[in-house]
């Protein structure tokens, strides 16, 4: 089992920025890849970035140029750094964590990211 606890959401203006943690513990090998989706009313939970543990990174087109993923393996922990807010930011924030099959997956509980305009 992995446990994953997310911390750093928040309101905050737009241009403004933001650094989400998520901090994994526990079967740490499963978590060969560790990521940020996205979540907001009546739309399916998106793909934000994700990173394995060789800092090979991937992002929605819509954050490129603002948002930095990043994890310090020997902390087990993920890093979202979100610069240059935007009101279509807005939503909760899960980590995730899986193996390179996706056979193991698994969710954060979620931290709620506001941006007002």
């Amino acid at each position: 089992q992995v446990r994953l606890v997310e911390s750093g959401g928040g309101l905050v203006q737009a241009g403004e920025s933001l650094r989400l943690s998520c901090a994994a513990s526990g079967v740490i090998s499963r978590t060969d890849v560790m990521g940020w989706y996205r979540q907001t009313p009546g739309i399916e939970r998106e793909l934000v970035a994700t990173v394995n543990r060789n800092n090979m990174t991937n992002y929605v087109n819509s954050v490129k140029g603002r948002f930095t993923i990043s994890r310090d393996n020997a902390k087990n922990t993920v890093y979202l750094q979100m610069n240059s807010l935007k009101p279509e930011d807005t939503g909760v924030y899960y980590c995730n964590a899986r193996d390179l099959t996706a056979y193991y997956n698994y969710w954060g509980q979620g931290t709620q990211v506001t941006v007002s305009s």
